[in-house]
Formats: C-alpha cells, sequence, structure tokens
C-alpha cells in the first residue's frame, strides 16, 4: 500500500504566521506538524509516500525530509498548484499510486493511540469516525444498527450522528479513477466526502470508529494548533514518551536497525531529542503508540 500525505493549501486561517511559512512545517510543541500525519501513515506500515505540496514549499518539505532513506522509507514530492480539494491528491498522485492501494492522510491532522495498522488492501474505502461536540463543522457519518453506513454528510446543518469523519482515508485503487471522474462541488473543489459517497453507492465503504481512548485533533486553526500542542507537551512530560517521532516509527516498524536510529540520533544531542532515540536502544520495550 502507498501513502499520499497532503500538506499543500495556503493556511489561510493561521495567518499572519502562514505568511512566510507552509502551516505543515510550523510547531507542534517539540516538532514539525508534518512529523505527525507522517508518523501516523509510517504506523501503519506504510514506507512509500508522496509529499503533496504547494510549488514555493517543496524546497522546505525537500530540505527537512529528504527522499526518506534515512527512515527507510521513499519519499516522492508532486505540487497541488491550487487548493482545489483533497480528492484532487488522487490525480495529482496518480503515476505514483499505480496499481496499488492507497492511504490518505491530511498533513493537519494528529492522531495519538492508535495505530491503524489493521488496513491492509481495503476492498473498497475505509474512513474513520470520531465523536465530536459539534458535529456541524466535519463530514459527518451516519450509523444504522448494525453499525453499516447508512450515509455522510459534508458539514450538514442538523447531523445525523456526532461522528465525524477524521483525515485519513483508505482505498482499493479504483479511488483515482473515482476521483478523475468527480465534477467540482459549488465551492469549486474536488470534494472527498464525493469519494465517499460513491464508494457508499457501490456499497464499499466502511467506517471504523477511532479507538476509544485515542485522540484526533485537527490543527488548522491558530487555537487548534495550541491545543495540540499543549497536548503533547503535557503528555511527553509526563509519560517521557514522544509522539509523533518519525525516527522511533521507523525503528519500530522494523523499517530501520539499531545502527541506523544511533546515527540518526548523534547529531541531535544537544536538543535532547537524538538523546531521547539513544535511549529506546536501552529500553526497547518502551510502549509503543
Amino acid at each position: 500500500m502507498k501513502g499520499i500525505l497532503l500538506a499543500g493549501g495556503s493556511g489561510t486561517r493561521l495567518y499572519p504566521m502562514a505568511r512566510g511559512i507552509s502551516k505543515h512545517l510550523m510547531p507542534i510543541y517539540d516538532k514539525p506538524m508534518v512529523y505527525y500525519p507522517l508518523a501516523t501513515l509510517m504506523g501503519a506500515g506504510i514506507n512509500e509516500i508522496l509529499i503533496i505540496t504547494t510549488a514555493e514549499d517543496r524546497a522546505a518539505f525537500e530540505r527537512l525530509l529528504g527522499d526518506g532513506a534515512q527512515f527507510g522509507c521513499r519519499f516522492e514530492y508532486a505540487v497541488q498548484a491550487q487548493p482545489n480539494g483533497i480528492a484532487e491528491a488522487f490525480v495529482v498522485g496518480e503515476e505514483f499510486i499505480g496499481d496499488d492501494a492507497v492511504a490518505l492522510i491530511l498533513g493537519d491532522n494528529l492522531f495519538y493511540g492508535d495505530d491503524f495498522g489493521g488496513v491492509a488492501r481495503p476492498d473498497g474505502g475505509v474512513v474513520f469516525a470520531y465523536p465530536v461536540a459539534d458535529a456541524r463543522r466535519y463530514g459527518v457519518v451516519e450509523f444504522d444498527a448494525g453499525q453499516q453506513v447508512l450515509g455522510i454528510e459534508e458539514k450538514p446543518v442538523e447531523p445525523r450522528s456526532n461522528f465525524a469523519v477524521v483525515g485519513l482515508y483508505f482505498y482499493d485503487n479504483d479511488v483515482v479513477e473515482i476521483a478523475k471522474a468527480l465534477t467540482p462541488s459549488p465551492r469549486g473543489e474536488v470534494e472527498i466526502t464525493d469519494v465517499n459517497r460513491e464508494y457508499l453507492r457501490r456499497g464499499k465503504l466502511r467506517a471504523e470508529k477511532v479507538a476509544q481512548g485515542a485522540v484526533w485533533l485537527d490543527t488548522g486553526t491558530i487555537e487548534s494548533l495550541a491545543d495540540a500542542s499543549d497536548f503533547v507537551r503535557v503528555l511527553e512530560n509526563r509519560t517521557g514518551l514522544k509522539v509523533g517521532c518519525v525516527e522511533e516509527v521507523a525503528w519500530r516498524q522494523g523499517f530501520i536497525s539499531d545502527d541506523d536510529l544511533r546515527l540518526l540520533a548523534e547529531p541531535l544531542r544537544n536538543s535532547g531529542y537524538g538523546e531521547y532515540l539513544l535511549a529506546l536502544l536501552d529500553r526497547p520495550s518502551m510502549v509503543r503508540r
């Protein structure tokens, strides 16, 4: 399975901060925002990942992440010229996806407590649902009594459930042709909700509830960015563990060896981040996230 990390857009909700830097490169406590969704894909066992960003930000992502070899991964980069909708990622990434299934994660989504490793090659589409206080702000999934999907609505005025569809999606290879056939919505975007509705029409959409006790944060506003930083800071300081540590995830997934992890850690000693990575080699039984 391939992975796509969508880190485009103009980040207008984070202006003026996002005028000079991609919002996905802004810090969430001790790491760039992009580390968190990247760690989620890697934690699901995916090590071939396409990072879609803007033309002006591409070089900064390449400088930060390189080709992925240091993490035992293969990273490629592509440009979304205009923010034409989430589903356009499958059109931009068509050549990268090839004949494979694909997972898509939004670059401003942070997950903790669920590794999503149970989704291998889906026959259709798999989305994830998370309970929220105000479902009117999200795409909303409606379940029947047997927990089968009845419908999905985008930002409904009167939501039929309190389960929001999070920014992580798994699809079979049909998603490319589905996305290419979509008509832009009235707001001019190729909507991911329309992709999900097409899978639902075919009887091939499954919605899984995010594991109980797990956390999902959308970090696309100033308030939610601050909340996410507070969450990571408190959790890391309380437990001594790190959230969204891509080096650790690569090591625990077996993408890199002990020696590889040591090489990554040594140049980072002065920040304390490297000390954490080196300590993993002495405490390999630390809880995996």
